[in-house]
């Protein structure tokens, strides 16, 4: 069985997702202020990779970039953003539709259910402080049967 990666179309295919979701969340006036600090000239290819490797693909993230406290630190220190949450979530799902995938198969309920996840969970854990994110903490795997333990 191949990995939602793979189903996604590999790095390329995350790539081009993380690119949709950068246009729709910059032009969302309430996430847009996330970036309102500038962010990494590369975001999109970084972002892909760290989803990749989230989701079944290689550890190119991991590998090159950081470990998951460092992704939870740049996120953390920001206060509860519950209404941020929901429009992140919902550019993600408009982003799927604007690469093409199918609002009906399997794979847009995956990476749905995923982003969701990551979102609401292991990346707004740490609202009052980045400095509470513990060390050494690893990307979280993704499957098509959710969250591997």
């Amino acid at each position: 069985m191949q990995s939602v990666c793979e189903a996604a179309g590999g790095g390329a295919g995350m790539l081009r997702l993380a690119e949709a979701w950068h246009c729709r969340v910059m032009a969302d006036e309430i996430v847009s202020h996330a970036f309102s600090h500038g962010f990494h000239p590369r975001h999109s290819e970084r972002l892909a990779a760290y989803w990749a490797e989230a989701v079944g693909g290689p550890a190119a993230y991991s590998g090159s970039y950081g470990d998951e406290s460092s992704v939870v630190r740049i996120h953390s220190g920001n206060g509860q953003h519950g209404e941020m949450d929901r429009r992140a979530i919902a550019c993600f799902d408009q982003a799927m539709l604007d690469v093409g995938l199918d609002p009906a198969g399997p794979l847009w309920q995956v990476l749905h259910d995923y982003f969701a996840w990551a979102t609401t969970t292991t990346i707004s854990r740490y609202h009052e402080s980045a400095d509470e994110v513990p060390e050494g903490l690893s990307i979280p795997r993704w499957s098509w049967d959710g969250l591997q333990r």
